[in-house]
């Protein structure tokens, strides 16, 4: 723990579609690292009543029930064109950061020493640049396309045309401090996370120290 107030250190943890980013998260949480979940937080945003439903009922009402976001039409409106893209992120992007600040607060409040920010498009969105560390999740191709093209309703076509709109993998593993491996077992990447998590315990003591 650091002392109260302190800012923790903020590590970004990132990773192309299918490869594993989601379960890793949840490695560091079990080992007791404060780990804020972008793709958790949109989906509270989403729904009903969520800041995030009634952004998009503004700008795309047909995509909005009492439910609140149907993701799927959505999804469908977003395909239709990029400008629909780069809406839908205008109107969602600042509120999950307004989310992920007050998790970092809370964090501060509790004098974590560490937090993982789990955000998707870390790299996309110029956010590893304000990061203290950068951990990156990754499999090969032919693992990650089998573990995408299982998911419901997913194409080869849609599967290209998400990676096209993401860093290649390459890069994330050439710009990352560190490169967490998910195709060898739970037990491996485990051993993987517990490596990690305590190099950044030390980097969190040496920024306390300045």
């Amino acid at each position: 723990m650091v002392e109260a107030g302190s800012e923790p250190l903020k590590v970004g943890l990132t990773g192309s579609i299918g490869m594993g980013k989601s379960e890793t998260a949840k490695l560091f949480a079990r080992l007791g690292v404060a780990v804020f979940d972008a793709d958790a937080a949109v989906h509270a945003l989403y729904a009903a009543g969520g800041g995030g439903a009634a952004a998009i009922a503004e700008r795309f009402p047909e995509a909005v029930t009492k439910g609140g976001v149907d993701r799927a039409r959505l999804a469908q409106i977003v395909a239709e064109g990029p400008s629909a893209l780069r809406t839908l992120e205008a109107l969602v992007h600042p509120l999950v950061r307004q989310a992920e600040e007050r998790f970092i607060e809370a964090a501060r409040a509790r004098n974590e020493d560490l937090v993982i920010l789990d955000i998707p498009l870390l790299f996309e969105t110029g956010r590893s640049k304000t990061m203290d560390a950068v951990v990156v999740v990754s499999a090969p191709e032919a693992v990650q396309r089998a573990r995408v093209l299982k998911r419901p309703g997913m194409t080869p076509e849609k599967l290209a045309a998400i990676l096209a709109r993401q860093v290649p993998d390459a890069e994330k593993r050439a710009q990352a401090d560190f490169v967490i491996e998910t195709d060898k077992g739970l037990d491996h990447a485990l051993s993987q996370v517990k490596r990690v998590a305590a190099e950044l315990r030390q980097r969190a003591v040496e920024k306390r120290r300045g």
